[in-house]
Parts: structure tokens; C-alpha cells; sequence
């Protein structure tokens, strides 16, 4: 049977595929018509964030059997369409939460002490001391809005630092957010009394344009926005409005409604907002662990038809 790799992943996911009697294949950057011809043929196919995986092509497959996501979110698959052409689709949770919650933690400090705007002024030859009077993060309110992995993590650390930890999160009643770190609390009343909120939930119907303008008016003026889930969870127009308004004190997005970031995208632009290049998940150990995993549960499926971590049922 075949693999295909279309997004970059470990060589050790490779090498498992290879060890287990596959034949892979690594093709990536493929436009979707070239993605359409490579696909034919082809029984599994390991994806990132990069390759969107359509009706239009799970049409062209003519062998597929399942899509492997080496990482959690999969808002570039048509999950429906899959579970209509018989393809599984999973994913591997877990495996790169760690180096996602360390971001978000490492933006709440980044953003408490100007670190940003701190190393481009000294550049530019700046001595701007005075106008980067920082805050500290201990004693201050940490609100985070979904307690899966990452935000269990990212409660941990923030506990570790002496925050205060709330939580909202739809999914889970009171007493499983506490078990994860976080106090319970309505999504209202974490919105208007986190110093520090920090999102970490798919994004769907639901979460898309969750932090419009009429939320992020509710928040304190202090508070800050950290972003490393998805993009588009923020109005990043809305966003910026409040920036420039002083309405919030910063924010920071690792996501954004489009990716790559066009260079004249507003977010660029506007004052006390830090910005990453979709960093969460990208550490060495992250990436050595989602492309083991994957390599795992495909060939596992593959060969006995168990299915680990399938988000469908074809």
C-alpha cells in the first residue's frame, strides 16, 4: 500500500512507514490540481495544516482510505465529505500540546514586559526604558477559554507562576475544569474580569468570530488577547479597532484568518499587537511527536483497520 506525505513532517514518521512495508511517498507544496494527479493510487495520506483536503479531491482518490492530520486541528479537511467517500479521518491530540501552551505562556510574558517593542526600538536606536514600564504576571487573572490539552497545560503554568486561573470551556461541567486547574466560570464573566485571556478551542461555526467586537468591548481595558488556537476565532479587523481605541492593553496572535499573513495585513500594523508565524506547534520534540504518532495510527489502520484517534466514522 502507499503513503502519501504532502505537508513536511519528521523523518521518523517516514521511517516508520517504511519499516511497517509501505511504499511513501513525499511530495509537498503541490498546488490542489497537481495534488489531484499525486493522489491517485494512493491508500494514506499524512497532512499538516498546509494541504486542505476537499470534496473536489477525495473525488480524485481512488484508493484513499485515510487521511492522517500530524497535529490536532483539521478545519482543512471536509470531514463530511470524507465520511461520504468511506475515508477515516484522525488526528493525534496531545502530542504537540506542550509547545502549544509554552507559546501561549511565553506571549503573556512577552506582552507583560514589551519584549517586542522593547528589542525593535533598541534597534532602531532607541532607548525607550521609560515607556516600557511592564506589568507583573503573578497575582494577576488568567482566563482560559477551553480546558482540552493545551489549556490544561497553559492552567498548570500559569498556576506555576502564582495566577489566578479561571476557565470556561462548554464541553466540560464545573467540576472537570477544576480538575484541570481553573476555576469555573461562565464565558461573560471570564471575558470581563481575565487580566490575560488566552483561547484554546477548535475552530468551527460556533468559535469563528467568537472575539468580535462586541466581546472584546467587554473586557477590561488592561486585559490582554492571546491567540495560538486558530485563525479567525478573532476578528482580526475588530481586533485592531480596539487596539487603536485602547481598549485592550495588547494582544498577540500565532493564527490568522489568512496564512501566510500578506504583507499589508492590518495586524502588522497596529500598535501593542505581537504577532508569530503559527509557531504553537512547532518545536523539534512537537514535531518528532506528531509525525510518530501518525505514522503509528495510519499503519495500525492500515493493516488491522483499528482506528486511533478517527474524528469520523465512514
Amino acid at each position: 500500500m502507499k503513503i502519501l506525505v504532502s505537508d513536511p513532517i519528521d523523518d521518523k514518521g517516514v521511517e516508520i512507514f517504511r519499516d511497517e512495508g509501505f511504499e511513501v511517498e513525499v511530495d509537498t507544496g503541490l498546488n490542489p490540481d497537481q495534488l489531484k494527479e499525486a493522489i491517485k493510487g494512493v491508500h494514506g495520506l499524512v497532512i499538516r495544516s498546509a494541504t486542505k483536503v476537499t470534496a473536489d479531491l477525495l473525488e480524485a482518490a481512488d484508493s484513499l482510505k485515510v487521511v492522517g492530520r500530524a497535529g490536532t486541528g483539521l478545519d482543512n479537511v471536509d470531514i463530511p465529505a470524507a465520511t461520504a467517500a468511506g475515508v477515516v479521518v484522525m488526528n493525534t491530540p496531545g502530542q504537540n500540546s506542550n509547545a502549544a501552551a509554552e507559546l501561549a505562556m511565553a506571549h503573556i510574558f512577552a506582552l507583560s514586559r514589551h519584549l517586542a517593542k522593547g528589542n525593535i526600538t533598541l534597534r532602531e536606536g532607541k532607548w525607550e526604558k521609560k515607556n516600557l514600564r511592564g506589568r507583573e504576571v503573578k497575582g494577576k487573572t488568567l482566563g482560559i477559554v477551553g480546558l482540552g490539552n493545551i489549556g490544561r497545560i497553559l492552567a498548570e503554568l500559569g498556576t506555576g507562576v502564582k495566577m489566578q486561573v479561571i476557565g470556561f470551556d462548554p464541553f466540560l461541567d464545573d467540576d472537570e475544569i477544576a480538575a484541570r486547574g481553573a476555576k469555573p466560570v461562565s464565558f461573560d464573566e471570564l471575558v470581563a474580569t481575565a487580566d490575560y485571556i488566552s483561547i484554546h478551542v477548535p475552530k468551527s461555526r460556533e468559535t469563528t468570530g467568537l472575539f468580535n467586537a462586541e466581546v472584546l468591548g467587554k473586557m477590561k481595558d488592561s486585559a490582554y488577547l492571546i491567540n495560538c488556537a486558530r485563525g479567525g476565532i478573532v476578528d482580526e479587523e475588530a481586533l485592531c479597532d480596539a487596539l487603536e481605541a485602547g481598549k485592550l492593553a495588547g494582544a498577540a496572535l500565532d493564527v490568522f484568518e489568512q496564512e501566510p499573513l500578506p504583507a499589508q495585513a492590518r495586524v502588522l500594523y497596529a500598535g501593542d499587537l505581537s504577532c508569530t508565524p503559527h509557531l504553537g506547534a512547532n518545536t523539534f520534540e512537537a514535531q518528532v511527536n506528531v509525525a510518530v504518532a501518525v505514522a503509528k495510527q495510519m499503519s495500525t489502520f492500515l493493516k488491522t483497520g483499528e482506528a486511533i484517534n478517527a474524528v469520523n466514522q465512514p
